[in-house]
């Protein structure tokens, strides 16, 4: 991608959130830019062709809609490559990626239920013969990757409550398109109610429900970071005590710098580590600045941590939601 477009740059900097719930949303973002519509749309539809963002449309909030949970193989390096394929041959796994660890392949499975998910597992396991680390989410600190591709480091929003009672079985398929991706059409959500066979404004008012009740955490365009230059991306685990973990979740999720952050369960004798964090930078260095501001924090100085970077992406699409028909 030429970085250097300030009209490019503008699009995905403005508009990773907050897609305007109008019947011709690109058409309010040409307002904003001074654009046509028509110019909108073809910069993203061009913008996803070449792999720099991956889709318009929704981030869920794990375990609301359905069961997810972050995984790991710690596989020989001589089957990376076989192993990877299987994986990612799981409709349910949208997020695969290799890091520098004994643990090495990570992905992030999502089904319909727990039940699925378990039997998702269970496949992996049985196909490539490799034990499954699973590390289910206890409770998120920031779970808004939409952080800004140009300036300085800014604290990311920090983790919404929900309210998970306002979600409706004739939910899950709005969900699960908008993991999928708007159409880039003039009237996106009109093409999505047609295939629902719902009304447009029933479809934006229940889109709107749900941002609002934090079920959809952000919607508008999912960039791919590595695409735009971000390429040394940590993930940093810290065997904090559970009882410390109320308060350096939060204290690690507002540094400016941290673009994710969330406890998940550990596992006893195998992985310690409860508290999560992510970093996306452009260099080494420039991720390593950001780890030394984090370990300084009065509630991780001394915590024993690992920091794992990834080194390959291997898959990268929006959950699914639906079992595959």
């Amino acid at each position: 991608m030429d970085r250097t477009c300030p009209t490019d740059l503008a699009l995905l900097d403005r508009f990773q959130r907050d897609l305007p719930l109008d019947p011709r949303p690109f058409g309010r973002i040409a307002v904003r830019l001074g654009l046509s519509e028509a110019e909108v749309i073809g910069r993203l539809a061009r913008m996803q062709r070449e792999g720099w963002i991956a889709r318009v449309g929704g981030t869920v909030r794990p375990n609301t809609a359905g069961a997810s949970t972050l995984a790991a193989l710690a596989v020989p390096e001589e089957r990376i490559e076989a192993v990877a394929a299987i994986v990612g041959a799981e409709p349910g796994v949208n997020h695969s990626y290799l890091r520098e660890a004994d643990w090495n392949l990570w992905f992030v499975a999502t089904a319909p239920d727990t039940g699925a998910l378990a039997a998702m597992l269970g496949r992996i396991k049985a196909a490539t013969g490799l034990d499954v680390l699973d590390l289910r989410l206890v409770r998120p600190f920031n779970i808004d990757l939409g952080f800004p591709l140009s300036g300085g480091r800014v604290a990311m929003p920090g983790a919404r409550s929900v309210e998970a009672a306002v979600l409706c079985p004739s939910d899950r398929p709005i969900l699960d398109a908008l993991s999928r991706g708007l159409e880039l059409t003039p009237r996106p959500y009109a093409a999505l109610a047609l295939r629902l066979g719902r009304e447009e404004a029933a479809v934006i008012g229940r889109i709107a429900v749900l941002l609002q009740a934090g079920i959809l955490t952000r919607l508008g365009v999912i960039v791919r970071h590595r695409a735009l230059g971000f390429t040394a991306n940590a993930m940093v685990v810290w065997d904090v005590p559970d009882v410390a973990i109320g308060t350096a979740g939060p204290a690690l999720a507002a540094l400016p710098g941290v673009t994710l952050a969330y406890e998940r369960k550990p596992v006893a004798g195998v992985w310690p580590y409860r508290l999560y964090c992510m970093i996306h930078a452009r260099s080494r260095p420039e991720a390593l600045e950001v780890l030394a501001t984090a370990q300084a924090l009065p509630d991780l100085a001394g915590v024993a941590h690992r920091t794992l970077f990834s080194t390959r992406c291997f898959k990268q699409s929006g959950a699914r939601l639906l079992e595959a028909a």
